[in-house]
């Protein structure tokens, strides 16, 4: 048995180690028609970005552009790199000044006007730009304090327009291919004593101090020394981090039932190698080095041969909202009776008049995230387990505006004022239904399955769900359609079925046929009311962990499909040309938020 000692186990290679990195967007910013404030010439524009801190919410310096001599429509070169989260509310600010000398000092230049947005607001906008009026607020930045300082002290005036600003966000494709390949094994060493060998291979991308890194396994082939293994993908980024010709090294085992998987040899390669595909360039003989030490007449262990070899570009989440994909926002409310009367104060429904009640932190903390993706931002509201007047027929699907025909509203604020009303009109009552508005939004999501829509749908409720069975059916259905579902529960039920649900750990399944995909992701909104009464942090993390899921459902959706994303639109008209540019002292944009 040979080189044990580094392989204990076939299971320390189930968990590859690494995480992929957050996807990098890169931001531009245009301006036009900005004020002028030099006498004798224009302005002399330089853009600086902010970030806002999601527990203390203090806005930060993120970076700042290059200085154009001369301009009141600058094209700014210099990019912010900003890490992009869709689970996230990203607040940016961007702050526009004329530079009137070398000083670093903000405060020793013109403040020209101010935008404020998000990056999902950029992004969900078509073609990934924004243009946005700029305003001068009633306050600045001081950059050496971080203190707000009065916008106004160099002749401004506050809410006055000063011109637009326009924000363009593009991800950075660096190193977006997948690889997707085939080997076989020719006379591998038999390792078994009653039989051949149970080979499988194990790729490892080198590292700058001469580690490796594992990156890919295959599966074990059974009783075999002639294996042909099953094509498999896997990111350029693993397996070389974009550098072809970094090394890769590939180790044969056999596998052992006890985990003591015996070593028959190994070989390197790269990518640019692979990429020749199948050739004598792409057969490798596999060399056990202490077999080969010992053994004078040793020629190798047998041989692996690359099959075949293909590479494309990876599809990710931005590229289909870039293609125009939109995100059709539905929210569903428990009007059941066991939330407890609106009018009392123990009520999860109680519309206190000094803050918003638990349904409405958790539909505005996900909305207001979501409504950027969304072109028109009308999203049908629904309730579900109420009395309707004027009869009193128990419903499970009913529209909170009452508008049977249209049961969108304008905005979160028009859904809020839905619900509201609703409160008002309709008589809690029960029992807790999830299947009929599971399968109303399924109706829209199967009538648009070719990639340019995608629905999720927001369930917000208190209880123990009722009818089980016809809602994992409803879910197992949804699982085919371009839909995903969040789930949050609020109150202090127990949610074990909610759980059950969400398909992390086991997929679900109805009358034994399995989810195609895992749709559903459910949190209990306790585990995030903030001790400290800080709703503003305690929704965001609420924000981003049930919205985390979201891009990987729709891309793998999107791939079950065979659906790529759609070219996005055409770039508008040439900038006029830019004039000369004088830097300003460096500062690292090339962070993250």
């Amino acid at each position: 048995m040979e080189q044990t000692e580094d392989m204990a186990s076939l299971s320390e290679f189930d968990s590859l180690a690494g995480s992929i990195p957050a996807t990098k967007v890169e931001i531009t910013v245009s301006c036009r028609n900005l004020l002028d404030k030099d006498m004798f010439s224009k302005s002399d524009p330089l853009c600086v970005m902010y970030t806002q801190g999601m527990e203390n919410k203090q806005w930060r310096e993120f970076g700042r552009t290059e200085v154009i001599d001369n301009t009141l429509n600058p094209d700014f070169v210099r990019k912010f790199i900003v890490d992009y989260f869709f689970e996230e509310k990203q607040n940016l600010r961007f702050d526009l000044y004329d530079v009137d000398s070398k000083s670093p000092d903000l405060s020793k230049h013109d403040f020209l006007g101010q935008a404020f947005c998000t990056l999902g607001e950029i992004v969900g906008s078509p073609g990934s730009r924004l243009e946005k009026p700029l305003t001068i607020g009633a306050f600045s930045l001081n950059s050496r304090t971080g203190k707000p300082m009065p916008a106004v002290s160099n002749g401004g005036v506050p809410g006055k327009k000063c011109g637009t600003i326009i924000l363009s966000a593009e991800e950075l494709s660096n190193c977006r291919d997948v690889a997707t390949m085939q080997f076989c094994a020719n006379k591998l060493d038999k390792k078994d004593f009653f039989g051949k060998s149970d080979p499988f291979l194990v790729f490892y991308r080198s590292n700058e101090d001469g580690t490796f890194t594992i990156c890919h396994k295959t599966e074990v082939m059974k009783n075999t020394l002639n294996p042909v293994w099953q094509t498999f993908s896997i990111p350029v980024r693993a397996l070389c981090n974009g550098d072809y010709d970094r090394t890769i090294k590939v180790e044969v085992y056999d596998w052992d039932r006890d985990g003591s998987h015996d070593f028959i040899g190994e070989f390197t390669t790269s990518y640019r190698e692979l990429a020749r595909g199948q050739s004598q360039f792409n057969i490798y003989e596999v060399v056990n080095p202490k077999k080969k030490m010992k053994k004078k007449k040793y020629v190798n262990s047998g041989t692996v041969t690359l099959l075949s070899f293909a590479v494309e570009s990876e599809c990710t989440f931005l590229d289909y909202i870039k293609g125009g994909t939109q995100i059709n926002f539905t929210v569903a409310i428990d009007f059941t009776a066991s939330n407890g009367n609106p009018s009392q104060s123990t009520s999860l429904h109680y519309m206190s008049p000094y803050q918003l009640n638990a349904y409405a932190l958790a539909l505005t903390a996900v909305g207001e995230i979501i409504q950027h993706y969304d072109s028109d931002k009308m999203f049908p509201a629904l309730g579900f387990g109420a009395k309707l007047p004027p009869d009193g027929r128990v419903s499970h699907e009913f529209p909170l505006n009452g508008n049977q025909e249209n049961p969108s509203c304008c905005g979160i604020d028009g859904i809020l004022e839905a619900y509201h009303h609703s409160l008002r009109t309709v008589q809690l009552y029960g029992p807790t239904n999830f299947a009929p508005v599971v399968t109303h939004v399924a109706r829209t999501a199967a009538a648009v399955q070719d990639g340019s829509q995608y629905s999720v749908l927001l369930i917000i409720t208190d209880g123990v769900i009722s009818d089980m069975a016809q809602t994992k059916e409803a879910i197992v259905n949804a699982a085919k359609l371009p839909m995903s579902i969040i789930i949050i529960g609020v109150g202090q039920a127990e949610f074990d079925a909610m759980v059950e649900l969400d398909g992390d750990d086991v997929r679900i399944s109805s009358r034994g046929k399995l989810a195609e995909r895992d749709i559903v992701q459910f949190v209990p909104f306790r585990d995030y009311v903030d001790r400290t009464g800080n709703h503003v942090l305690s929704m965001a993390r609420l924000a981003r962990d049930v919205l985390a899921e979201i891009p990987d459902q729709l891309v793998s959706y999107m791939k079950a499909q065979g659906i790529r994303p759609r070219p996005p639109p055409a770039a508008p008209e040439p900038s006029p040309p830019r004039s000369p540019a004088r830097t300003p002292p460096a500062s690292p944009l090339h962070t993250h938020i």
